[in-house]
């Protein structure tokens, strides 16, 4: 099984990657946080949109085509190439933080990737409001996030849910985070696996 959590900053997706690659001995493949752009753009977004979203391309591509040639049964994927185009870069320019040539050569970009990219058997989608996304962040305390706007992560929300909805054309289960808390509830986490099941079963039969 591929599989692959999406969602906005602050949603649980390592915590549920994570979960997830214990209960299965999966491999799991996390979101890269080492990105050398990433605390120059939250001091000043519109100078450093294009570096960081070509950067994150970039690592996602390459974290991708690893992870088609490991060969493992189960792979639990921490954010999506998708995402990084439909949600980030396209959010950065529609705040006019990304030029419209950036981002011209960005799509570009991302349409040969995503072309050698086949998409997840299952996409994961955590959704979560506003204030429950601020209290996650704040909990898990990275310090270049603390300062992130909320009206930015009302934009980011806004761009999931319609990416979500009206766009992609995968298989995609989603998980309220406001009212389902895997980590409080483990009952939860166990009907997220329930469905895994039923996809594996699904899959052995093709």
């Amino acid at each position: 099984m591929y599989i692959a959590i999406a969602g906005n900053i602050g949603s649980g997706k390592t915590t549920l990657t994570e979960l997830l690659t214990r209960r299965y001995g999966a491999k799991a493949y996390y979101e890269d946080t080492d990105n050398p752009y990433i605390g120059d753009f939250y001091e000043d977004m519109n100078r450093w949109a294009f570096q960081l979203q070509i950067y994150f391309l970039g690592s996602r591509v390459r974290q991708t085509l690893d992870m088609l040639s490991d060969g493992a049964d189960n792979i639990f994927q921490d954010r999506t190439i998708y995402e990084d185009a439909y949600i980030f870069a396209g959010n950065l320019h529609q705040m006019g933080l990304m030029s419209g040539r950036d981002f011209d050569t960005y799509m570009k970009v991302f349409d040969v990737s995503s072309s050698l990219i086949p998409k997840p058997d299952l996409l994961i989608y955590l959704k979560a409001s506003v204030p429950t996304l601020i209290t996650q962040i704040q909990r898990r305390g990275r310090e270049y996030e603390q300062n992130i706007d909320e009206d930015y992560l009302g934009r980011l929300n806004d761009k999931y849910n319609d990416w979500i909805d009206n766009h992609y054309d995968g298989e995609v289960m989603v998980i309220d985070k406001d009212r389902d808390d895997f980590v409080e509830h483990p009952e939860i986490f166990d009907n997220i696996c329930e469905r895994l099941e039923q996809l594996r079963a699904e899959l052995s039969k093709k």
